[in-house]
């Protein structure tokens, strides 16, 4: 990488894309750490679920701001929640960075959220594709580049990202 401080490269994208996982298999690949804003969040506050049924989703995106406003002063592979992109001080810490976007299509995150805790999400696939629809633009907007995630191994998703990363770096 041809800088040594600050973020290396941020996954963005909507839930179930497999920010997560890929950006764990990029730091790998890298040799860096790696930072999920998510489980940040989770580690000092609790689970995402029980912060929104208790104190209400703005109190979890404040939360959230201040995990991502860290994250991204770190030299690391970073993770953000589908919707920290929401928040317009968020965007313009991105401005400048290099971001990622994950994607998936609606039957492969149909299969990879069913059963699971995400409380914007408890309207299952039809709740993804409306959040997906609104947040879109926001994601493209802030994106140098875009990895459809639904029927590929993750770690081709990751190689991708370090060739893309190495490239851009010349």
């Amino acid at each position: 990488m041809s800088d040594t401080a600050g973020v290396v490269v941020v996954l963005i994208g909507a839930p179930g894309a497999g920010k997560t996982r890929t950006g764990k298999r990029v730091a790998r690949l890298l040799g860096v750490p790696f930072v999920d804003t998510d489980r940040r969040i989770v580690a000092s506050h609790g689970p995402i679920a029980t912060i929104f049924e208790q104190r209400g989703e703005s109190h979890f995106r404040a939360l959230e701001r201040e995990a991502v406003a860290l994250a991204l002063r770190e030299h690391a592979v970073v993770t953000l929640g589908g919707g920290a992109i929401l928040n317009r001080q968020t965007r313009d810490d991105l401005a400048g960075k290099r971001v990622v976007q994950l994607s998936a299509d609606r039957a492969a995150v149909e299969k990879r959220i069913a059963g699971g805790k995400r409380p914007l999400l408890t309207g299952g696939v039809d709740a993804w594709s409306e959040l997906v629809a609104h947040r879109q633009p926001i994601y493209d907007s802030l994106s140098q580049l875009t990895i459809d995630t639904s029927n590929r191994p993750l770690d081709s998703v990751a190689g991708e990202i370090v060739t893309w990363l190495s490239r851009d770096a010349q």
